[in-house]
């Protein structure tokens, strides 16, 4: 018998590295794509151009598939459910998926379960919010209840006034406190169906304008018993949840009222994730064969770090509309040899997520330096004012 087919609904930067991935497994990695130009199209031969919004073509798509999995939550649920009764093995399933697609969903059900969580109501009108205000006060954070990502669907407004803007847009919406942030992690972990468990360090995650711009692992400073509560926390949800797969947990951590730091869950992404993208190189395993490996339910691998510090850069497209990427890296390399870097193979438009690159070592501001550089290279093409090179 031949080795299974993976179906992967999306046609982005995460089935293209998940592609990658099955490669070396020797396995096949259908992807559905919304177009030939998408990034995973680009490289894999198993493309199928179709509509994830469609029915039909989800189920003809499935149909040569030993397990379905996604590199985003766009799916609408009664699709994911009609699947699932086809017949179809969807990792994950649409119940788990659920809590990833509705932060109204998310937050409730985090709460019933004692997970601590931003304070938050569903809000419709103005007058909703003024009253969520009156206990948690101004300015505070609206979301779309649904979609938005790096920033977008995310608002903070000060006033009545500015919150009648947003509900102004017709989008379903959720309020939440503007808690004191110290600054985010994410902890992620991978579940297979047997029910085995693998966690990766936790990393620090900056975000600029709502985009993460680097991340660094293992996160630095925290403190081992919040990092082992953090790990132990994405573990567990991932269970109550039904996971299969990988599951990132996004975190803020805050001041508590003695001084020492909580944690407060602030989103769940069921798929790889951005924030993992280091473990490529920084882990025994990375997130994307470790995700393959617990769709299919095979044992999986040591999360292990390689090195004493991973920190990743994104690259975000610049003002250039046609940079001369080719160039570029050429440049990079030479300056830098051990820096590794991954392009996407997407249109650049400002402040788009067009790669990322990953730098390793013993001393964490070297590394973080290297990598911020290398990812301001190449999204502009000039090296810091302070150097002569």
């Amino acid at each position: 018998m031949g080795l299974p087919v993976v179906g992967m609904v999306g046609g982005g930067q995460l089935s293209r590295m998940t592609h990658q991935a099955a490669i070396a497994l020797g396995l096949s990695l259908k992807v559905l794509a919304d177009a030939t130009h998408d990034s995973a199209a680009l490289v894999a031969c198993g493309v199928t151009v179709g509509d994830h919004t469609s029915l039909d073509d989800l189920r003809a798509f499935a149909a040569g598939c030993e397990v379905v999995t996604f590199d985003h939550e766009h799916v609408p649920e009664g699709l994911l459910e009609a699947l699932e009764q086809g017949g179809a093995t969807l990792h994950p399933g649409p119940a788990a998926l659920r809590h990833a697609q509705d932060k109204v969903v998310m937050r409730e059900r985090l709460a019933a379960l004692g997970v601590p969580v931003p304070p938050f109501t569903p809000v419709a009108t103005v007058r909703d919010i003024e009253g969520f205000a009156k206990h948690v006060g101004w300015p505070l954070v609206l979301k779309s209840a649904t979609g938005g990502y790096d920033g977008k669907g995310v608002w903070v407004v000060a006033s009545a006034d500015e919150a009648a803007e947003v509900v102004a847009s017709g989008v379903r919406l959720v309020a939440e406190q503007l808690v004191p942030l110290q600054r985010e992690l994410a902890a992620v972990v991978a579940r297979s169906p047997y029910g085995q468990g693998a966690a990766w360090p936790v990393v620090e995650t900056v975000q600029s304008d709502g985009v993460c711009v680097e991340v660094v692992s293992p996160a630095p400073d925290l403190p081992e018993a919040l990092a082992l509560e953090a790990q132990s926390l994405a573990l567990r949800l991932a269970d109550e949840l039904g996971v299969v797969g990988v599951l990132a947990v996004e975190l803020f951590q805050v001041a508590g009222p003695d001084g020492t730091s909580t944690l407060l869950v602030n989103e769940l992404a069921m798929r790889p994730h951005n924030s993992a993208h280091w473990t490529i190189e920084g882990a025994r395993t990375s997130q994307f064969e470790q995700h393959l490996r617990a769709v299919l339910d095979y044992p999986l691998g040591a999360t292990t770090a390689t090195a004493p510090w991973v920190v990743m850069a994104n690259v975000l497209g610049g003002q250039d509309a046609e940079p001369d990427l080719d160039k570029r890296l050429h440049l990079l390399m030479a300056r830098d040899p051990s820096l590794k870097v991954h392009l996407y193979g997407k249109a650049v438009r400002p402040g788009r997520k067009i790669g990322h690159v990953t730098a390793l070592g013993s001393d964490l501001a070297d590394v973080r330096a290297r990598a911020q550089v290398g990812a301001a290279y190449l999204k502009d093409g000039r090296w810091p004012e302070t150097e002569s090179r």
